[in-house]
């Protein structure tokens, strides 16, 4: 993360899909919700950041829009790390434990 990465949040999936889906093609709350078959308030709280992007909403998104699900989840995943990242900003581990060397690591069973 640069400097500037941690000065401002990431924006919203609910912004992109506002402004670079919906406004471009003229799609409506209302005409979104129902493709999606979702309730037109719980659209509305996507599209205003109150509410998260899960994986069922990126996979119907993806159908709807033509995109893939992982598109919507790295936006929404990007959200996340920066809101995670400014919760523990003054958090400190009272222990940390060194990550294991290259090859003295065992797999877990059946990987």
């Amino acid at each position: 993360m640069t400097a500037l990465d941690r000065n401002r949040r990431p924006t919203v999936p609910g912004a992109i899909l506002k402004a670079h889906y919906m406004e471009p093609r003229a799609i409506s709350v209302t005409a979104l919700a129902d493709a999606l078959g979702l309730g037109r308030k719980y659209v509305s709280q996507i599209l205003n950041g109150h509410k998260r992007v899960v994986p069922t909403m990126a996979a119907r998104l993806a159908l709807v829009l033509g995109t893939t699900p992982r598109f919507w989840m790295n936006l929404q995943a990007a959200v996340d790390e920066w809101d995670a990242s400014v919760e523990i900003a003054d958090w400190k581990p009272s222990v940390t434990f060194a990550p294991p060397q290259a090859g003295n690591d065992p797999a877990p069973p059946g990987m």
